[in-house]
């Protein structure tokens, strides 16, 4: 068995552990919440939890050695979406409860204090 990973999964690794805050378990339980919105649970027969939602909890539940290709597509996204939120910051964003909800929804939630900072 290759226990080595790609430079390029390693770094997605990093970065993705870096801004996803929440457990898999914590984010699962908030995807299958009514509060974390209309896109977790799509109009139609069969509801469900928003794709990259999903695929963050997988990624979460894996050990590095154990992560393809595809999931660091997925960590990249990730990444990349929660920079962006939270570059472009609304006013009063403790507050806005949309902005929140939208990067729960992908494992960062903006109001946990950062261990790193502590």
């Amino acid at each position: 068995m290759n226990e080595r990973v790609s430079a390029e999964v390693e770094l997605a690794w990093e970065d993705f552990h870096r801004l996803v805050n929440m457990t898999s378990d914590e984010l699962r339980t908030w995807l299958l919440t009514d509060a974390s919105g209309e896109e977790a649970f799509p109009a139609g027969p069969s509801p469900g939890v928003s794709e990259l939602g999903s695929r963050v909890v997988d990624v979460l539940r894996k050990r590095k050695v154990d992560l393809t290709e595809g999931d660091a597509e997925v960590m990249q996204e990730v990444v990349d979406y929660v920079e962006d939120r939270l570059e472009n910051r609304p006013p009063n964003a403790e507050r806005d409860e949309e902005w929140r909800h939208a990067l729960m929804s992908v494992g960062h939630d903006p109001l946990r204090p950062d261990p790193s900072s502590a």
